[in-house]
């Protein structure tokens, strides 16, 4: 455990305490938060990601389907700031339009991983509905423990029914949890960790129905259901999508499938607040 996670999850315990918050529901939270990777412009990390204008593609690659997002240098991300089990270099290239809809389900190119060495050339990918999104380079800002939204938590610690008094609880593990983070940047790309969302989780609206149906009994089944699909990456917006209010695109993916470098089979949720 870093020291970085011990600073946050004392004080969290702590304060969490001091409510009258039970001490299992509390260990409870804690295990379920996840590393991740926070990044923006005015970080002063090592430079991470570029994002927008013409990605790089590897030479004879048929060109995706929708716009260039974002270029991740994989070599570049924290020692094991994150629970991916992505590969050690090479560059993760995101991909995605702004219709907002619901989990699109597998979109084959919807990821590109670049390994380390390929010959790559840039290439304009033209949608005549867009020019590709503003050119900015991205470092990282901090890189910590992600919590669950509240809600998520109540249903991977519940089941399906939570009653009022265990969203109740969730909302002020959530709030403890907020109240000892800290004043946190702006951010513009997250990797790996839980998701932050104005709407729905991705990470649980991508299961199927028969997880779901899983995740009502609890149990082991519930948890290896819970735990298969993770966030592979989030961006914000922001101004470089003038017809998204706050709007937010999710990649997320099945465990086995990032271990594996199935990227084609990435699912993406673009929303907005």
């Amino acid at each position: 455990m870093t020291d970085e996670i011990v600073d946050r999850l004392n004080p969290f315990r702590a304060e969490a305490i001091s409510r009258g918050l039970a001490s299992e529901e509390v260990e409870e939270w804690i295990r379920g938060a996840l590393p991740a990777v926070y990044l923006t412009e005015d970080g002063d990390g090592p430079l991470v990601a570029r994002v927008g204008g013409n990605p790089l593609l590897p030479h004879g690659v048929r060109k995706p389907s929708d716009p260039f997002v974002a270029s991740v240098d994989l070599a570049a991300l924290p020692p094991g700031a994150t629970n991916l089990p992505l590969p050690a270099d090479g560059h993760l290239l995101f991909f995605s339009g702004t219709d907002v809809q619901g989990i699109e389900g597998q979109v084959p190119d919807a990821v590109l991983y670049v390994p380390a060495g390929t010959p790559t050339t840039p290439t304009f990918l033209e949608h005549s509905w867009r020019e590709p999104y503003r050119p900015r380079e991205l470092r990282t800002v901090w890189h910590q423990p992600s919590a669950q939204m509240p809600e998520s938590f109540a249903l991977d610690r519940w089941g399906a029914f939570p009653d009022e008094e265990q969203f109740e609880l969730a909302d002020e593990l959530s709030d403890a949890w907020a109240h000892v983070g800290g004043y946190r940047p702006p951010w513009v790309l997250q990797i790996g960790g839980h998701p932050v969302s104005p709407q729905n989780d991705p990470v649980h609206y991508a299961r199927t129905p028969e997880e779901a149906g899983h995740c009502e009994q609890g149990g082991a089944a519930h948890e290896e259901a819970a735990g298969d699909w993770v966030l592979l990456a989030t961006w914000r917006c922001g101004d470089d999508v003038t017809e998204l209010d706050s709007g937010v695109a999710h990649w997320v993916i099945r465990h086995r499938d990032l271990t594996a470098r199935r990227f084609d089979r990435v699912h993406r949720y673009v929303e907005m607040a």
